[in-house]
């Protein structure tokens, strides 16, 4: 039986997009966008603005914005990338909604996000708790908008997955 594999990604302004989209082709895997239910504007997006809609939400770590649409039959998924943009240095609390809205028992995660040169950092120990204990976390990392293809398969072979 062969392994199902889901990109789950949130993107902002196209980037992370773009980038979920080339990390699908490489990995063999389905495509679900994570689209909020209620859509950022520019003015949402305003991180100079101490009062913009996403700087609230970072600011709030108990902020959960709803989600329109569900992955279907995520039961079938394997392995889940979930990726995203750095916001203040660490995953959108739309990443947060996500994951605590499906099981992910058994699964295999992987991180993956864009930024201008923040990485990871310790997203994935403040998103863990959020998930099923049994979910297993594999190493993530962030991917460049130029990523090819090729480069982006020679990642998830390493993943052994």
């Amino acid at each position: 039986m062969e392994t199902k594999r889901l990109v789950a990604y949130f993107s902002a302004s196209g980037v992370t997009r773009r980038t979920a989209e080339k990390l699908a082709e490489a990995a063999g895997a389905d495509l679900f966008e994570i689209c909020p239910e209620v859509p950022y504007t520019e003015a949402d997006l305003n991180w100079m603005d101490k009062k913009s809609r996403s700087t609230a939400e970072m600011k709030d770590q108990n902020s959960r914005p709803a989600i329109k649409g569900i992955v279907e039959n995520m039961e079938q998924y394997e392995t889940v990338f979930l990726g995203f943009p750095i916001w203040w240095y660490e995953a959108p609390r739309i990443i947060s909604t996500f994951l605590e809205q499906y099981d992910f028992s058994g699964k295999q995660i992987v991180l993956f996000c864009t930024s201008g040169g923040s990485g990871l950092g310790d997203t994935e120990s403040k998103l863990k708790p959020l998930c099923s204990k049994t979910a297993r976390w594999l190493p993530g990392k962030r991917l460049n908008a130029g990523d090819s293809v090729d480069t982006l398969k020679e990642w998830v072979r390493t993943l052994t997955i």
